[in-house]
């Protein structure tokens, strides 16, 4: 059997609600550069409740707030930081990428972020945790150990198509002299191309933007009860074929075989809880 790119993070600790235990995922690969803390969440191990249950992260969805920022408090814990060390990004399906800093320490966490519309983060302070969420769509981890820097950003339907995962190196060699070939890239878990059923209004974009490769990452599945066509799109493929044209090497980019709709008793997911459920969270930070 194929050693899955996972591995498992078990945080136990104590706060004001009590004693937890939190199971987080890492990437094998990541962990091996000694370089960054990171995790990637599940919806277990926090004290929200209901189509919260349990580890929420979002503020926006109608959860309680103390809840929420006790689930922060615990992804903080396991880091070995403060709520305030945490940026978060502002998704609004773009393909913008900001340069953040300590100064941004608890952007969206402790205190209002003074920027909207950003879905990648990079950096190369130590101690700066990024934080960008999902239900779905396609976290996109960044790694330079050449030059201590790092990113993460929201990849959904729309950032794929404009090619996030490019728009993000770009970025870092732009910031911190970063070269593609030097950058381990992991495709986080999101939802699979078993599971993501589409129409032609994004079909058609994909097929546009990843001409000569749609058989890779599109395959027709017929028409729907009214007879409008509908098709399997493969966003994990899709992204590997964007950084891999980005330059990352195909042995630096390392994919999930976590798919998120296929798993809602672990993973939220907008499809198959039809849109009742808090954010996954994937973290990133280099070691202080």
């Amino acid at each position: 059997m194929k050693q899955s790119v996972f591995s498992w993070a078990i945080h136990r600790g104590e706060d004001a609600f009590g004693k937890y235990e939190l199971p987080l995922l890492q990437f094998r690969k990541i962990n091996e550069t000694g370089m960054v803390s990171h995790c990637f969440t599940t919806r277990m191990g926090g004290v929200s409740e209901g189509m919260f249950a349990s580890l929420n992260l979002s503020f926006t969805r109608g959860d309680e707030e103390r809840k929420v920022a006790a689930n922060y408090g615990r992804i903080a814990d396991f880091l070995g930081i403060t709520p305030d060390q945490i940026v978060t990004s502002d998704q609004t399906h773009t393909t913008n990428v900001i340069r953040v800093g300590k100064a941004d320490g608890g952007n969206g966490v402790t205190k209002p972020r003074p920027y909207t519309d950003v879905d990648g983060l990079i950096t190369n302070e130590p101690g700066v945790a990024l934080a960008t969420f999902y239900a779905d769509c396609v976290p996109l981890y960044f790694v330079d150990p050449v030059h201590r820097a790092i990113g993460l950003s929201h990849s959904g339907w729309r950032g794929t198509v404009e090619r996030m995962g490019k728009c993000t190196v770009e970025a870092m060699h732009r910031e911190f002299g970063t070269e593609p070939a030097h950058v381990i890239v992991a495709i986080g878990p999101s939802i699979c191309g078993a599971c993501y059923e589409v129409g032609e209004d994004v079909a058609v974009p994909f097929s546009k933007a990843f001409e000569g490769m749609e058989e890779e990452i599109l395959a027709e599945k017929g028409p729907d009860g009214d007879g409008n066509p509908k098709y399997l799109l493969n966003l994990w493929r899709a992204n590997e074929i964007v950084l891999r044209e980005a330059g990352v090497l195909p042995e630096n980019i390392i994919t999930t075989d976590i798919c998120t709709c296929c798993n809602p008793q672990l993973l939220f997911s907008h499809r198959a809880s039809c849109g009742k459920r808090g954010n996954l969270g994937a973290f990133l930070m280099i070691r202080p």
